[in-house]
């Protein structure tokens, strides 16, 4: 389960697709076994969780990894090379983006 704590030492990365409506519920079906399979089993993971928006134009998905090198080593692997070129053909664009936490507020 992802934790969002200024104290947290962990990496964090927000990845953002747009797509068409049309294209959405296979995007979030092809995320949702992206992560149940493989994603989920690699290691470093700790968690993640997918937000649509309502005009379902938007993805936003929220990971979290003990270090940036097992993000980096998972996105590496044939597998997951294989399902982004798939998951790049359903949408117009997708950008990872890796943070810290600087700061949480309950």
């Amino acid at each position: 389960m992802p934790k969002i704590a200024k104290s947290a030492q962990l990496q964090t990365v927000i990845t953002t697709f747009e797509m068409t409506p049309a294209t959405a519920q296979d995007l979030m079906e092809a995320l949702s076994d992206a992560y149940e399979n493989c994603i989920s089993k690699q290691p470093g993971f700790i968690g993640a969780g997918l937000h649509i928006n309502d005009a379902q134009t938007r993805i936003a998905n929220y990971s979290q990894w003990e270090r940036r090198e097992d993000f980096q080593a998972m996105l590496r692997t044939p597998e997951m090379r294989e399902r982004n070129r798939k998951i790049n053909e359903m949408c117009k664009s997708f950008e990872p983006v890796l943070y810290d936490v600087v700061d949480a507020f309950d």
